[in-house]
């Protein structure tokens, strides 16, 4: 079953509002931002890495960047990686490598979110695809991902709101 699918069939079942678009081909947070007409710091960016406990996604705002360091030193960890194509191809075969939508629950990814996504009521992310993108209200995506939450970005200075 697509990711698209998988995601909708587990929100429509978990009785949450949201919103599935579709828009040209993007493969960035923020041109999926520009794509979507929200604002950066609205779209929630997947990135997902490898430690010594095994994979996990780290999810924050696409304004800013993941201080993959300071995530390190946060889940006390003695190394961390990004994960590579390869792995995420394997790791969420249904979606498509770098369209990963921020709900590690499905795979039994642990979800770390940085503090700084917190602030927002609605958030969008991909889809699965670099075309479909969901929006539902952040809280919403709390109560059902259950995800760590934690300091770890940088504002990107010039990249907006």
């Amino acid at each position: 079953m697509p990711m698209l699918s998988k995601l909708q069939e587990f929100l429509d079942r978990n009785d949450v509002s949201y919103g599935h678009t579709v828009h040209r081909p993007t493969y960035t947070a923020r041109q999926l931002a520009r794509a979507e007409h929200v604002p950066a710091k609205e779209v929630a960016k997947t990135v997902v890495f490898v430690g010594d406990r095994g994979y996990g996604m780290a999810v924050l705002p696409a304004n800013c960047s993941a201080d993959l360091r300071q995530l390190r030193a946060l889940l006390g960890l003695s190394h961390l990686r990004l994960a590579t194509e390869p792995e995420l191809s394997a790791l969420f075969s249904d979606s498509e490598p770098g369209a990963e939508p921020p709900f590690g629950n499905l795979y039994g990814v642990p979800v770390y979110v940085d503090d700084t996504l917190c602030g927002e009521d609605l958030i969008a992310f991909n889809a699965g695809t670099h075309r479909d993108a969901v929006h539902m209200r952040f809280r919403d995506f709390v109560k059902l991902v259950q995800p760590n939450i934690v300091p770890f970005s940088r504002f990107e200075y010039g990249i907006g709101n």
